[in-house]
């Protein structure tokens, strides 16, 4: 299943790097693609939304509502 977050506070390739290692973490097959111009990450990924979500925010992310 395609989600898709905004997520604020992604700033360089090492806040990337963060957040798509925190979702693989959480799901290893997940697809992750981040367009930190737009704060979007995008997940392609199986587990429940709200987990993505708090694997996000666990690296120290706001992801919106």
């Amino acid at each position: 299943m395609n989600q898709l977050f905004t997520v604020q506070g992604m700033t360089c390739g090492h806040c990337e790097k963060a957040v798509t290692t925190a979702i693989k973490t959480l799901d290893p097959q997940a697809e992750v693609r981040i367009d930190r111009s737009q704060n979007l990450v995008e997940v392609q990924t199986e587990q429940p939304r709200d987990a993505v979500a708090a694997a996000i925010s666990e690296e120290g992310y706001t992801v919106a509502a």
